[in-house]
């Protein structure tokens, strides 16, 4: 679904990706780990054209991205800080982003149902919480059927019940062959939902691969401590 190959970014003398190569399969929920500054957004924002790489390519589903704008229409991404105008009602802003879609889906009403959002639907935006926000933002990015999904920190602010609902919903877009690519500094989550892993430090792939082939490399017990391993052994 998604092959990136030899990725190489900077910005200034910033060397921000150096060298990534990765291969993405259909039907998987994929998750980007690391530090702040490791490379995850700029890796993220690349294959979803917003950052041009210096050297290598991305493609995705067979075709390349460069200078291919359409493709993105085979995307629904998740921003980790939705910036909503604050004078819209929630139902105000469902229409414009189906209207600017020209998608009659009436999937909205079933995720209004799904993560409790039917009380605020006349309220502005700019009087919501930071959690019903976040389930805003998740009702948008999941209300198309685009077979590639990019979720930022989708976890942000997030009630446990709506936790619990989001997990379900990733599972079931799973299963109808989506690919899912999701960046989360919560470990619990990302084991409870991830295929594989990729771990970058410094713009690099330190660890690509399952979550169990992680702990058996790091001889780890558990996944937080594995993940804590990668860290020491780079140091090194």
């Amino acid at each position: 679904m998604v092959q990136i190959e030899g990725l190489h970014k900077k910005f200034g003398r910033n060397e921000v990706l150096q060298g990534i190569d990765l291969e993405i399969g259909r039907g998987e929920i994929f998750a980007i780990l690391g530090p702040n500054g490791s490379g995850k957004t700029t890796l993220i924002k690349s294959v979803l054209g917003m950052v041009i790489p210096n050297t290598g390519s991305i493609h995705v589903n067979g075709h390349s991205i460069k200078k291919n704008h359409r493709y993105r229409n085979e995307i629904d991404y998740l921003p980790q800080i939705a910036n909503f105008p604050s004078n819209l009602r929630v139902n105000e802003l469902i229409r414009m982003i189906k209207d600017l879609r020209n998608d009659p889906s009436e999937k909205d009403q079933e995720l209004i149902e799904l993560f409790g959002l039917k009380p605020y639907l006349n309220k502005k935006l700019g009087t919501l919480s930071g959690g019903t926000k976040q389930k805003v933002n998740i009702l948008l990015t999941f209300m198309f059927d685009s077979p590639l999904l990019i979720l930022d920190e989708p976890t942000t602010g997030l009630d446990p019940i709506s936790l619990i609902r989001l997990k379900e919903l990733l599972t079931s877009e799973k299963e109808k062959g989506k690919t899912i690519l999701v960046t989360s500094h919560i470990m619990s989550f990302v084991e409870s939902v991830t295929s594989k892993i990729v771990y970058l430090l410094e713009g690099k792939i330190y660890f690509k691969g399952s979550i169990p082939e992680l702990k058996a490399r790091t001889k780890q017990p558990d996944f937080e401590h594995a993940i804590a391993s990668i860290l020491t052994l780079a140091d090194d």
